[in-house]
């Protein structure tokens, strides 16, 4: 990727599986945009984020018995799926049963928020692709999310040798929000956290033509791809804006954590230690 690359033009096949077939992208087949938060660096030195523990992807409705054997390997014991009924029903995208995984349902938006005028207002404003538009969303996406986010920092509070998967319909927006939150709490810096957002420019490509066959599907969309292509954007400037969002907004992530995920100091404290481990003992 360069500085001026749009985000909206196909990306060289050859490229996306150099980079899809290196850290921190991990294969699982038939889900897509797999990737591992770990070895970020923190703000503590010699402290790096706990490999093979935290992943985020798109949803695992098409997974395969390949994909089921490379999760039991990767050690995933539980996946968290920030879905709601309407958007499963609407992409006939049910919730698989995988063996020995367990899967948690946090939806971010209740069934209310799927009514046609209120994903109208959404997809108007995806369509815009501005950055302002996308810190509206995921504006809204902190506030009604408190419950779901919460229950993925208690499994990381209570089951700290437990690894886990948490995912959305293209891994993006709700699993970007939850993948911010978690690297930030680590201590991560925020480059490394607007740079993770941004690897899903290439994580999602495999999708792509699977994802605008649904977008275009919506009115707003039908004769105007691009528009469609903007909802798919994943910017570094859009992530450091919503950093700052958080900040002015919510008071940092651990005030949001607290206030609206229903922390305390002490949680926030242990999920900090079980998100990181020390870079040496990983040489």
């Amino acid at each position: 990727m360069t500085t001026t690359d749009s985000g909206l033009e196909p990306l060289d096949p050859v490229y996306v599986a150099d980079v899809l077939s290196r850290p921190p992208f991990v294969q699982i087949s038939g889900v897509c945009n797999v990737r591992d938060l770990g070895s970020y660096p923190t703000a503590t030195p010699n402290v790096i984020t706990k490999a093979g523990y935290a992943y985020r992807g798109a949803e695992v409705s098409n997974i395969t018995e390949e994909g089921v054997q490379q999760m039991k390997v990767l050690g995933i014991t539980a996946v968290f799926d920030l879905r709601s009924d309407p958007e499963m029903q609407k992409y006939s995208t049910p919730i698989p049963i995988i063996e020995g995984v367990q899967i948690l349902r946090a939806p971010v938006f209740t069934n209310e928020d799927y009514s046609p005028e209120s994903m109208a207002k959404k997809f108007e404003l995806y369509a815009s692709g501005t950055t302002e538009a996308f810190t509206k969303l995921y504006s809204q996406i902190l506030d009604h999310g408190g419950r779901a986010f919460g229950i993925i920092l208690r499994h990381v509070r209570d089951r700290p040798n437990s690894p886990f998967l948490f995912h959305c319909t293209a891994g993006k927006d709700r699993t970007g929000i939850v993948a911010a939150i978690l690297l930030k709490l680590a201590g991560v810096d925020d480059h490394y956290i607007c740079q993770d957002y941004s690897l899903t420019r290439i994580g999602r490509e495999p999708d792509r033509e699977k994802v605008l066959r649904r977008l275009l599907k919506e009115p707003l969309f039908a004769a105007n791809t691009e528009l469609a292509l903007r909802m798919l954007t994943s910017r570094y400037e859009t992530m450091h804006a919503t950093l700052a969002l958080f900040k002015d907004k919510y008071g940092g992530v651990e005030a949001y954590g607290k206030n609206f995920c229903g922390l305390t100091d002490d949680d926030i404290l242990i999920i900090r230690e079980n998100l990181v481990v020390s870079a040496k003992a990983r040489m």
